[in-house]
């Protein structure tokens, strides 16, 4: 884990269960049956190693819905203010991610830096289409930079599927990334979380997730 710290708060997540099998033969007295050869077993849920990702940014950029879909629940209807902390636990065949949201809203960010030197890796999400709060975004996701200079970031650039939204381009600029001289890793993806038409099949969490798997690896 990131900075050695304990995992913190002990919230509800999600969990899978994983039943076990066995062998059972009957032979005859007098007869030899060759028996199976043994084969490594693979790590229960209870031997993954913890991977710990808190997922960040104003409200209304779309973390819930991002932590909703990767968890296989459709996204809400409207938005839906996270008051407070939110958390999915996500196997994978070599160890478990656990992904904590903590709610944008002006009251909450305070406890962000609170947790960002005791993850894994941070997700940032910006309303790509929100010009007048994104100086907020921006000020915010500085404070995290400056908090943790190492920590890996994941800035996801969601709801570029309206027609306002602003482009990579205009975004890494706006965010103040052009200027980062560190050799800290930021990846910038623009997505659509939740797209909206029904044109539009494939939400924009599967880039991030494997952006996440790999920097979790």
């Amino acid at each position: 884990m990131h900075g050695g710290c304990a995992w913190a708060p002990a919230l509800p997540s999600l969990s899978l269960g994983k039943e076990g099998s066995g062998w059972m033969l009957e032979t005859a007295a007098l007869i030899s049956v060759p028996q199976p050869e043994e084969e490594e077993d693979e790590p229960t849920l209870e031997q993954l190693e913890q991977r710990e990702v808190l997922v960040l940014g104003l409200d209304g950029s779309g973390k819930s819905t991002f932590l909703r879909l990767l968890s296989g629940k459709p996204p809400l209807e409207g938005h839906v203010p996270t008051w407070g902390f939110n958390s999915v636990r996500l196997p994978t065949k070599n160890f478990e991610v656990d992904l904590l949201e903590i709610g944008g809203s002006q009251n909450l960010r305070f406890y962000w830096k609170e947790f960002v030197n005791e993850v894994d890796v941070l997700v940032f999400m910006v309303d790509s289409s929100d010009r007048l709060r994104l100086p907020w975004a921006r000020q915010e996701l500085q404070k995290l930079l400056d908090k943790d200079p190492d920590l890996p970031v994941v800035i996801v650039a969601n709801k570029q599927d309206l027609s306002g939204a602003m482009s990579m381009v205009e975004l890494r600029q706006e965010l103040g990334l052009l200027a980062s001289n560190n050799q800290r890793e930021v990846f910038l993806l623009g997505a659509s979380i939740a797209p909206a038409g029904s044109g539009c099949k494939e939400p924009g969490t599967v880039g991030i997730w494997k952006v996440l798997l790999e920097l979790l690896s």
